[in-house]
């Protein structure tokens, strides 16, 4: 379903692999995948997971350091970049 789902993107694929390894200690369901077109990030990796998943994933990128892109999610078929409360982020025109 649409928007159920959260990408983490990374600029290099050490923070790919890293937060892989820390997500999966702590028993977080993700799937680690190519990062989509649309989302310029300097890692071809990404790691998808279950929304209601995504202020714990948060927390550990943010307490082990670890260097991301971003955060986004699927809205109309494209992902955006999300706040810290899953929302679209705002963009300045």
């Amino acid at each position: 379903m649409e928007g159920e789902t959260v990408l983490i993107a990374f600029d290099s694929t050490q923070q790919a692999l890293r937060a892989e390894m820390l997500l999966e200690y702590e028993d977080i369901e993700i799937d680690t995948r190519p990062t989509p077109k649309e989302i310029t990030a300097g890692c071809a990796l990404s790691i998808e997971l279950p929304f209601p998943d995504y202020s714990r994933a948060k927390t550990i990128m943010e307490e082990q350091q670890v260097v991301i892109r971003g955060y986004f999610r699927p809205f109309s078929g494209r992902y955006e970049e999300i706040d810290e409360n899953g929302r679209r982020k705002e963009r300045a025109e």
